[in-house]
């Protein structure tokens, strides 16, 4: 990974996230309110859009002091856990497979060791 990828990911994954929010807002709200799952797809949305703008200034931070490398590390825990978290919080209020919400907390996990990754690239500066 490097800090274009880190912009790239940014920009594909806002703007999934802005179209993801988008139908679920619109076309979906009912369906998602008569099944009890608004509350998870706000909650997928936003943990995406978070992770999104974390993306977006590491990647900006790497492009401005490359030597910082490891950020790379974080930019790959914070995909996965973008990825598992908000994914399977959006199967689960698509699809209505309960199971799919145990998936989630590995993906909270990767943000958080996204986060601690950060910490540890960021402790020199």
């Amino acid at each position: 990974m490097n800090a274009r990828l880190l912009l790239q990911l940014a920009a594909l994954l806002g703007g999934l996230g802005v179209a993801i929010g988008a139908f679920g807002a619109h076309a979906l709200r009912d369906m998602l309110v008569k099944a009890g799952r608004l509350d998870t797809f706000e909650t997928a949305v936003r943990y995406q859009f978070y992770h999104v703008l974390a993306l977006l200034a590491i990647g900006v931070l790497w492009a401005a002091r490359p030597e910082l490398q490891s950020l790379g590390t974080t930019g790959w825990l914070w995909l996965g856990g973008i990825l598992i978290f908000s994914g399977s919080l959006y199967a689960l209020c698509f699809t209505g497979i309960t199971k799919l919400g145990a998936v989630a907390p590995l993906g909270g996990l990767l943000l958080l060791a996204g986060w601690l990754s950060l910490l540890l690239a960021v402790r020199k500066l």
